[in-house]
């Protein structure tokens, strides 16, 4: 699974930039309302959380992966050591 980073990390750039864009772009003129800056941050919180779940679910994902081929990986050894066991037990091999 290999990922192009260049997409990813412009979709990750304009998913940012879009957090601040998008509450200013759907004002509807009243100038005398509240500022809208819990908004902007609640959304840049549940983006950031969303990233770090996402790394934190990557990262997992890694380590699952390298332990499963590091098993796959001794059981073979351990495949090919038996056969040499059995080589040398049925002569087939000389030992030194």
């Amino acid at each position: 699974m290999n990922f192009d980073r260049k997409p990813c990390g412009r979709i990750l750039f304009f998913l940012f930039v879009s957090t601040y864009l998008a509450p200013g772009l759907a004002g509807d003129g009243d100038t005398n309302g509240p500022p809208k800056s819990n908004s902007v941050r609640n959304v840049t919180l549940i983006f950031l959380a969303t990233l770090v779940v996402l790394g934190v679910a990557i990262i997992l994902y890694k380590k699952w992966q390298k332990k499963k081929r590091e098993e796959q990986h001794a059981r073979l050894l351990k495949l090919f050591e038996e056969d040499d066991d059995l080589e040398a037990e049925m002569g087939l091999r000389d030992e030194f």
